[in-house]
């Protein structure tokens, strides 16, 4: 795994020095979802602290350990959140990459108010307008990015997306960077195992990537 963790990091390299860009301008989400902990060890020996997970429970179960260890972990939320598990997220996490709804920014910012905790957050995008995945659509984007960041004050940092499965995510990648452009947006998560070099030569400050370091999931 430290293997495959140096690739992708090389390989990150390459497509920033290709799109005009320092490899520092894009950090590295390891996506240790369903791994466990003595998978994510050798990453952490490494030096690598930027890690993405999308269940509550594991990582409930998983993560307060490690912290204790290494206190410098930044763990960011890279799946769907429930309402009645915001909070616990909150004490988890430091970064949601998934709000996509008004309902569910708005318990998000009163829950933060009262943990005292405010999470970075980016807001998620349903690039290819797909029925059965979460997201703002891009047309009610921009009303979206208001709500979060003027009416309820939530610290909105940047854009996310999946593009669709099995087509070029050029044109998904162009979009949410056109939408992070016009709301002043500096931060694009975007880009997984398949096709982070594409993402980062479109732009992606992040790049969340699983199955090229850890192989396949179970």
């Amino acid at each position: 795994m430290t293997r495959n963790l140096q690739t992708v990091l090389h390989n990150i390299h390459l497509a920033a020095e290709a799109a005009g860009r320092g490899a520092a301008d894009v950090s590295l989400v390891a996506v240790s979802k369903t791994k466990p902990a003595g998978d994510i060890i050798p990453l952490l020996e490494q030096g690598h602290r930027i890690f993405g997970e999308n269940k509550i429970q594991e990582t409930a179960e998983k993560w307060p350990g490690l912290r204790e260890k290494y206190n410098d972990i930044e763990l960011h939320l890279i799946g769907p959140l429930q309402s009645n598990k915001i909070r616990q997220a909150i004490q988890l996490f430091d970064v949601i990459e998934t709000i996509d709804r008004p309902k569910l920014a708005r318990a998000i910012a009163r829950i933060s108010q009262e943990e005292n905790k405010f999470c970075d957050g980016y807001i998620q995008v349903n690039v290819g307008r797909e029925a059965q995945k979460t997201g703002i659509s891009p047309e009610g984007a921009d009303e979206f990015i208001a709500l979060c960041r003027d009416e309820l004050k939530l610290p909105i940092i940047g854009l996310m997306c999946i593009p669709p499965a099995g087509k070029d995510p050029a044109a998904s990648f162009a979009l949410l960077k056109e939408i992070a452009l016009r709301n002043g947006l500096d931060k694009l998560s975007m880009g997984m195992s398949g096709d982070y070099p594409s993402a980062i030569r479109a732009g992606a400050t992040s790049v969340r990537v699983g199955t090229a370091i850890f192989g396949e999931r179970h």
